[in-house]
């Protein structure tokens, strides 16, 4: 069975870490290259680095920063943010990122999927989804959720494996930032779905939501940000509580 993954996410913009609430009223939660250091030294699996405004603000990932931070850190590395071309992705291939997320991009242009997945392989190409649910139904929207799509989240999730994503990293916009919960059964549903991992994404306030994601939800990872960027639950104590419950978790007692 393969092992759960604990992945915090720095959603960057003008060069700081922030969250908010719903994907607004953001607040400055630090610096994003040492909380991705203190992350990595902590145990955590993977590290997803989001420059969150530069679809909006129609320019490039922070390349220097992505570069920085890949300097820090030594486990796997996902970064997202105005990705736009096959170019986009070898320049941040090149200055130290693992993966590639991929979200307005690709409903503006689904091909993107193929161009990387076939020059690089799947295991490169995540395909974020930022959903929310209207009339009973989840709805994708695009351009750090601020512009609704006629996308329907299961059937765009299964287009993206179909065209070669090697993840899908689902952000419930309902939830986001909530501290209430994982939209599990969303995350089910799609789970059954695909034959790829699903990223959780969106509503972790204590330990319990994160088992659920795994038991219920069915998650093969479960990201978070602002419960560890504001050090309401560490990293080790969460993993040590999960492999109490009989998660498979990768977990090495570093307290």
């Amino acid at each position: 069975m393969l092992t759960k993954r604990i992945i915090p996410c720095l959603d960057v913009k003008n060069g700081r870490t922030v969250k908010g609430i719903n994907f607004k009223g953001l607040r400055d939660a630090g610096d994003p290259v040492m909380l991705a250091k203190k992350y990595a030294e902590d145990g955590a699996d993977e590290l997803v680095f989001l420059d969150i405004s530069a679809t909006e603000e129609r320019r490039k990932t922070l390349i220097e920063m992505v570069l920085k931070v890949a300097e820090e850190i030594n486990i796997p590395f996902t970064v997202g943010g105005g990705i736009s071309s096959v170019e986009d992705v070898d320049m941040l291939l090149q200055n130290g990122a693992d993966k590639i997320s991929m979200n307005s991009s690709i409903i503006k242009n689904p091909t993107l999927i193929d161009k990387v997945s076939n020059k690089y392989g799947n295991q490169c190409v995540v395909a974020a989804i930022d959903a929310k649910q209207i009339n009973k139904k989840w709805q994708v929207f695009s351009s750090g959720g601020n512009i609704p799509t006629e996308l329907n989240l299961f059937d765009w999730a299964q287009e993206a494996e179909q065209r070669g994503a090697g993840e899908i990293l689902f952000t419930s916009m309902d939830h986001d930032g909530t501290k209430n919960g994982y939209a599990n059964e969303a995350l089910s549903e799609l789970n059954d779905l695909l034959t790829i991992p699903v990223i959780a994404s969106g509503g972790a306030g204590n330990i319990q939501h994160f088992s659920d994601a795994f038991k219920i939800g069915n998650a093969d990872a479960a990201l978070a940000a602002s419960i560890f960027h504001f050090g309401e639950i560490e990293i080790q104590t969460l993993k040590k509580e999960l492999q109490l419950q009989q998660i498979p978790i990768r977990y090495e007692n570093k307290l």
